[in-house]
């Protein structure tokens, strides 16, 4: 018999460790998870974002975010916990 883990506690899980976060349009963040609420608010440190370019669609532009941020539950897609973000040859900087 499999255990059953609810989705709340996979992101406690995660709490202190690298998420890779898809949010609703095209932008991803890669960052250490500090925590979260009910509402999966979540608040990161180290959070690099990801945004598609807009002269070459195979590529992102990476921009580093120097301070701790608060993204909002309803603009998230899909959380990857331990994920890395998009693959390097794919990224340029900002």
């Amino acid at each position: 018999m499999t255990t059953r883990l609810l989705p709340l506690e996979l992101i406690d899980k995660a709490i202190g460790s690298q998420i890779w976060i898809l949010m609703r349009g095209s932008k991803e963040i890669v960052g250490t998870l500090r925590g979260f609420d009910d509402y999966v608010n979540l608040v990161l440190d180290e959070a690099i974002e990801y945004s598609p370019d807009p002269h070459n669609v195979n590529k992102y532009i990476k921009t580093e975010l120097h301070t701790e941020i608060l993204l909002n539950g309803n603009q998230i897609a899909v959380l990857v916990p331990g994920g890395a973000g998009p693959s390097p040859e794919n990224v340029s900087a900002a």
